[in-house]
């Protein structure tokens, strides 16, 4: 075994450098989280007469309507713009997400290092 000198042939600092990295990661990683709760997305449908207030984690924060479009004899209409806006919501968040996040999705397969 000619050039083995035990231990981990220098790869010491190569493990303790990929250990800072992966730490300095997690923490930017918790930065980024932190902001997707205080991002605000801005859902609507009907022309913003249904205005739904989200995060970025999807956390519905509150729903406006304008008063035109609430109609007792029509309440299906009122619940499909209601629906839109969320999923009109959902899709920004979902374009947030994806722009905030997308440098950290190949982790997710590391079994919890991170």
């Amino acid at each position: 075994m000619a050039g083995f000198r035990g231990g981990m042939g220098g790869m010491g600092g190569g493990i303790q450098n990929l250990m800072k990295q992966a730490q300095q990661m997690q923490e930017k990683m918790k930065e980024k989280d932190a902001l997707m709760d205080d991002w605000e997305i801005v859902g609507t449908a009907g022309g913003e007469a249904v205005v739904v207030y989200m995060n970025a984690k999807k956390i519905i924060n509150g729903i406006e309507l304008d008063e035109s479009i609430v109609d007792p004899s029509d309440v299906e209409m009122l619940e499909d713009l209601i629906m839109a806006a969320i999923n009109d919501g959902y899709k920004k968040a979902d374009e947030v997400y994806k722009e905030q996040m997308g440098e950290f999705a190949a982790l997710g397969g590391m079994g919890g290092l991170l």
